[in-house]
């Protein structure tokens, strides 16, 4: 008995354009020949020559008859009016039976609400909605497919279940709201899949699923059908603790790492290590140096390595290089019981024109913006996302909280914030659109900012949002209810410009550059900062830190620890890119592994020590970070001293009494020896870091103790003597009236390198070498206290070495030269008179002054001590 079945439904499915395939295909109550309402059957086998209904619960086989020759089949039951349940019976390619459950039995699963919310509202959970996800329906377990596509005519699921036949498995178009779903039986777990899209011009395309949860490596970049919801994690005790966290009043040292090129694995063709295997190897090294955070550059899954991640195809997926999806949560929960806090960059401002991936995705302008003077970054050949559009705003919000969510995220860093907020951003005139009240500031980006910062501090308390944001936009980190943007902090690219750029220079040229240090300090309480050394200042022929410093290997070295010193003493929370932390010569390449083999070198452990150090010293010193947002943190001691490029000031905290560190910068090659220093009290003080101790490869001048004398300096009421190193960090710590009988910091083993057996690009020989240097102990190096007397008689004996030994050696070469530097001039203010003197050294006059302060200076020569292997790189 044959249906009467019109021809253009037909052709509307066999040419992919029909919006509801339930009309056709499935069982159904259809008129027949002279009959009304009896059950039918259709099925669309393309490929198969007989097909049959089977009645699981009368065990009976019914033949289907072939209606078209593209593989329509119909089969009719015209005694049974009631729908029953039943499977279709095919030959497989062995000849042999197969069954399964027809797609088109099953009803409409997704939920009215939640497609509303996504169209007019706030889905941020549409991540479960979208996408593919295991049902089970009446007993039957598969996948339930679902995909936002309002343009186009047509979609249809393809992948390894259907030997990718766009004919097998049409989709239905929930039309009020712009969405195809379908439910298929019996998909399982890595099965791959893409949409076959017929777009509004007729256009067959292929898309991967933009909530796809994994991806294949491209080439491919097929989406792999994934479940998520079935890691062991061990990190409760963490999520509970964030709720109570406060990054404002907390230590952040953030170690900055691109996965990809941090080390490989050189035993298997320089492979990519695991994220189990980063686990076991990155978040040791990162705990020892004492890093409270790490930040991954985009691990969202992007197919061209080179863009380092910033040009992500697959916003909710990590990328699969490193492993699969349940891999990085083993990474992230390792972190925590770590207790090391995952931070990762987030790109919403732009995504690439990936013919399988977001652009254009049903044929038309669907995320980036229909205005082409917006939706399009010319710099970068990039799309820009419409953040007007309901469904857009959407799909990235619920995005970050899905990292949040299911990967238990502890703060996003959004990228290119600026060129989000600006409409002309690196536009010329004409190539922008103003706004409706005729300014450039992106109007709808900017909501949309303010909403994602808002749900995200609501919904997970303790998590960090900071903004990469490069211009002057005031309030980036104000609360949204006086016009900001409610980050919790932005990068202070300022601040990184600046000092870079005044360390660039000689430093006998850098009392002319004086005021670009201090600079900083006039805004640095305007926002909630993070001072950063990042990926972008090592790559794209700038060089790496190591090498924009000026002078010879020592001098480098000795710039590079001051310019570290200097930012942790600094108010701001800190980050550091990969590699910094020892010193490589060779510019950041994403396609190398960081330069390991030069850890068997004393000046790299020398400045990985003090990195460490740096980092344990601030998470132990509160004055470094508690009140790091507040101008009462702060204070100037001198910031005058132009002449000789000296810098001093106080960082203070109040936290059950008044915490106090004191912070001296010398950024010139001078040693000065008796400088006076005001200071805000009495008593003794203790120097808990010198940058050019010997532990971390520097000459060794240290002062240990100092007491404080009741001679008034710099607008304070007491003052000190120290001995200043050339290019050097100094932290005092007032310690009251009696010497403490241990140090502050105990001195710790060194850990060079990470602890990996033949990973690191280098020969095992140099394994061996290093880590017989790394059972060297820091407490070898470190001087006991010295008593005042004792530290004078140790100052004068350095003195004497200088003079008998290094000066007069050098002297003929370098004395027509220094004769002339105007650094070698004296100057600092409010010396009283009377503390003149005049000092030799082998017969050479000091220079004075009518504001001399006495002091003892000499253009002293860096003492090398283990020179410095450059790579070949």
């Amino acid at each position: 008995m044959k249906t009467v079945l019109v021809q253009k439904k037909i052709h509307a499915l066999l040419n992919l354009t029909c919006s509801d395939p339930f009309e056709i295909l499935g069982m159904r109550s259809l008129p027949t020949e002279g009959k009304r309402g009896s059950l039918t059957v259709r099925a669309l086998l393309p490929g198969m020559d007989n097909a049959s209904i089977y009645d699981p619960h009368r065990q009976k086989r019914y033949p289907m008859t072939r209606i078209h020759e593209a593989g329509l089949f119909e089969k009719t039951f015209a005694n049974r009016k009631k729908p029953f349940p039943y499977e279709i019976e095919v030959l497989n390619g062995h000849g042999e039976p197969h069954r399964f459950f027809d797609p088109y039995a099953f009803p409409s699963l997704l939920s009215a609400d939640a497609l509303s919310a996504f169209l007019s509202d706030a889905a941020y959970d549409i991540y479960e909605s979208l996408g593919c996800h295991f049902r089970e329906v009446d007993g039957v377990n598969g996948a339930l497919f679902a995909v936002w596509a309002p343009n186009a005519k047509g979609v249809s699921v393809i992948g390894d279940f259907n030997n990718w036949n766009g004919l097998r498995h049409p989709m239905r178009l929930l039309k009020k709201w712009g969405v195809w779903e379908l439910f298929l039986p019996d998909v399982k777990e890595g099965d791959r899949y893409q949409y076959q899209i017929v777009t509004a011009q007729g256009e067959k395309i292929q898309k991967s699923d933009p909530y796809g949860f994994a991806f294949e490596l491209p080439p491919s970049n097929k989406t792999i059908v994934t479940a998520l919801h079935d890691f062991p994690w061990e990190d409760a005790n963490w999520l509970e603790q964030r709720k109570q966290y406060t990054p404002l009043k907390s230590p952040i040292s953030t170690y900055e790492v691109h996965l990809g090129s941090w080390m490989k694995h050189a035993g298997e063709d320089n492979r990519f290590l695991t994220y189990r295997e980063l686990a076991e190897t990155l978040i040791p090294y990162i705990k020892e140096l004492g890093f409270t955070h790490i930040e991954l550059m985009p691990v969202a899954e992007h197919p061209f390595y080179g863009s380092w991640g910033y040009q992500v195809t697959g916003y909710y997926a990590p990328s699969s290089r490193y492993g699969t999806p349940a891999d990085f949560m083993f990474f992230v929960n390792e972190c925590h019981r770590a207790g090391i806090g995952v931070l990762m960059d987030w790109v919403p401002a732009h995504f690439p024109r990936d013919s399988f991936a977001l652009g254009e995705f049903d044929g038309g302008n669907l995320y980036e913006h229909a205005d082409p003077n917006m939706a399009e970054h010319k710099d970068w050949g990039t799309l820009i996302f419409d953040y007007g559009r309901n469904e857009v705003k959407n799909f990235l919000i619920a995005n970050a909280l899905f990292w949040l969510n299911t990967y238990h995220i502890d703060g996003i860093r959004v990228d290119a914030v600026a060129s989000m907020l600006y409409l002309d951003y690196s536009r010329k005139e004409g190539e922008w659109t103003p706004n409706k009240y005729g300014g450039r500031e992106n109007l709808d980006a900017v909501e949309f900012l303010k909403e994602l910062n808002l749900v995200i501090h609501h919904d997970f308390p303790g998590v960090m949002t900071l903004a990469e944001e490069s211009t002057s936009w005031l309030g980036v980190t104000y609360p949204t209810y006086i016009g900001g943007l409610n980050f919790t902090f932005k990068w202070n690219l300022g601040w990184m410009n600046d000092m870079l750029h005044y360390l660039s220079h000689d430093p006998i040229y850098r009392k002319f550059v004086h005021t670009m240090v201090p600079f900083a300090l006039l805004y640095a309480f305007h926002e909630h900062f993070v001072l950063e050394l990042s990926h972008d200042e090592v790559v794209h022929g700038k060089g790496s830190l190591l090498n924009k410093m000026p002078g010879d290997d020592v001098s480098k070295f000795a710039n590079l620890r001051l310019l570290y010193g200097f930012m942790f003493g600094h108010p701001g929370k800190k980050l550091l890119f990969m590699g910094g932390e020892f010193g490589q010569w060779r510019e950041w390449d994403h396609d190398s592994n960081l330069e390991w083999h030069l850890l068997q070198y004393a000046p790299h452990q020398g400045l990985q020590r003090f990195v460490r150090d740096l980092n344990h010293l601030y998470l132990s010193e509160p004055a470094l970070y508690l009140d790091d947002i507040e101008e009462r943190c702060f204070e100037w001691i001198d910031y005058h001293d132009f002449e000789r490029s000296i810098f001093s000031f106080m960082r203070k905290a109040y936290n059950h009494g008044q915490h106090t560190v004191i912070c001296i910068y010398n950024f010139t090659p001078v040693a000065r020896y008796e400088y006076r220093l005001g200071v805000p009290s009495a008593g003794y003080y203790q120097e808990i870091l010198n940058s050019d101790a010997a532990e971390y490869d520097g000459n060794g001048l240290r002062n240990h103790f100092c007491h404080a004398e009741p001679i008034p300096w710099h607008q304070q009421p007491y003052s000190v003597t120290l001995t200043l190193p050339p290019l050097s960090a100094i932290m005092l710590k007032p310690v009251g009236d009696r010497l403490p009988e241990a140090p502050i910091i105990e001195a710790k083993a060194e850990t060079p390198i990470p602890a990996i057996e033949a990973t690191a690009e280098m020969p095992q020989s140099m394994l061996t070498d290093v880590k017989i240097t790394s059972s060297e102990k820091l407490s070898e190096h470190t001087p006991r206290a010295e008593q005042p007397q004792e530290k004078a008689e140790s100052i004068n004996n350095d003195i004497a070495s200088i003079q008998t030994s290094v000066f007069p050696t050098l002297r003929q070469a370098i004395l027509p030269q220094v004769a002339y530097l105007p650094f070698l001039t004296a100057h600092q203010e409010e010396t009283p008179i009377g503390l003149e003197r005049e000092e030799t050294l082998s017969g050479v006059p000091e220079s004075r002054s009518a504001h001399s302060q006495g002091s003892k200076e000499q253009h002293l020569p860096p003492i090398k001590k283990t020179k410095s292997k450059r790579s070949s790189g």
